[in-house]
């Protein structure tokens, strides 16, 4: 967010220590930026930056600044975090991975049922929380790679438009912003409704419509700045995170976990694929295999290697494109199953973590069935489902 921040050349960072698109002139005009925030209830353009700037975001802590302002404790507080630079982000025309994925989910939460959710801005990200997951080589590259006009492609699936690092920015922002909010207390949970999304991100490589890793920053900052010593990220994405088994696959302190379909992109995600430290749980699903095996899969591969595992933070890879209308897998999952490994989820941070969970976005491409099952998962997340849902 720059607002009124003056911007500098180069480094592609601001005096906050933001990023931004480097020596290219801010994308988001305050008429447009104003008008989207008053949309999505976050209150004006100036109400965001004055609190941030008394918050003592100069200090290099932007993430928890805002959040500390924002996401004020309450007894069951539920954390979205979003920015309207997802628009900014243009794939082109017939891309899957394309704005009205954000739009969908941001408007089923009008709903008077999401009323009790706090909201704010997901900041962009601060460059050393991107370099505890990726190359600064890579970063850099990242950062220059988006085209004067028009698209390039990275690799067959992922592309960059001309602002599209803003976007990049403030999805990888939101993840150490949700992080702030959970470990601090101002949430106990927290759900970033952004996009680009980040699990096919490796070290220092894009993949599969992904930049950053965001579950891997994250998981990551937890352990950066409030002591986490153990992390565990589950991924329900139809594709497996082959970015985050590759960055966690050495690294004994976080358990990444994961159901998906198999086979299918990226090919990797085998039940043998276990890391040093078996700290590396996949439970691959077949094309046409519905909420019962899903639910069979997770109950008994995954949930007791969390459990044991005694996570300090649960980070969710929370990929809707597992449901049966979803274009780009063959699994036959409804709303309820995303109730269900979310409060499967819930009970294992109740017992292990202070009920902190972080959820962060990755696919998801049919729009109805993408924004009932984010508003399931974030009802859950809430305490709000009582009873299943209704089914697309």
């Amino acid at each position: 967010m720059r607002g009124k921040a003056e911007w500098t050349s180069g480094s592609g960072r601001n005096r906050s220590g933001l990023i931004s698109c480097g020596d290219r002139p801010h994308p988001i005009s305050r008429r447009f930026l104003q008008r989207q925030c008053q949309a999505a209830g976050w209150g004006t353009v100036d109400r965001i930056e004055n609190a941030v700037a008394q918050a003592g975001v100069a200090n290099r802590r932007p993430a928890a600044a805002l959040t500390a302002r924002f996401a004020k404790p309450s007894p069951v507080t539920t954390l979205v975090l979003s920015h309207p630079s997802y628009a900014l982000h243009d794939t082109g025309p017939h891309h899957p991975e394309r704005p009205d994925r954000v739009r969908a989910i941001l408007k089923a939460l009008e709903a008077a049922s999401f009323a009790g959710l706090r909201r704010a801005l997901a900041p962009g990200v601060d460059r050393a929380t991107l370099l505890r997951v990726h190359t600064a080589r890579y970063i850099d590259a990242i950062e220059a790679a988006g085209p004067a006009h028009g698209t390039v492609y990275l690799d067959p699936d992922t592309v960059m438009s001309p602002n599209s690092f803003e976007a990049i920015a403030h999805s990888a922002g939101g993840a150490a912003a949700a992080v702030d909010a959970v470990m601090t207390g101002s949430a106990n949970n927290a759900f970033v409704a952004m996009r680009p999304p980040g699990h096919h991100a490796g070290m220092a490589s894009p993949m599969g419509f992904c930049f950053f890793n965001n579950a891997a920053i994250a998981a990551r900052h937890a352990q950066a700045v409030y002591g986490a010593e153990r992390v565990a990220i589950l991924d329900f994405d139809v594709h497996h995170g082959n970015g985050t088994q590759e960055i966690f696959w050495s690294d004994p302190t976080v358990l990444y976990a994961s159901s998906h379909q198999m086979p299918l992109f990226p090919g990797t995600g085998a039940r043998d694929e276990c890391g040093e430290h078996g700290n590396i749980v996949n439970a691959p699903l077949s094309a046409g295999d519905d909420g019962a095996r899903f639910r069979e899969a997770v109950e008994s591969q995954i949930l007791p290697r969390i459990g044991n595992f005694h996570p300090d933070l649960i980070v969710i890879s929370a990929g809707f494109d597992g449901h049966r209308h979803d274009p780009l897998g063959g699994l036959k999952l409804v709303e309820n199953d995303f109730v269900w490994v979310t409060a499967k989820m819930m009970e294992i941070a109740e017992r292990h973590a202070k009920g902190r969970i972080v959820s962060v976005l990755e696919g998801g491409y049919e729009l109805e069935g993408l924004s009932r099952s984010a508003a399931a998962h974030l009802l859950t997340l809430m305490g709000g489902v009582q009873a299943p849902l209704g089914v697309g």
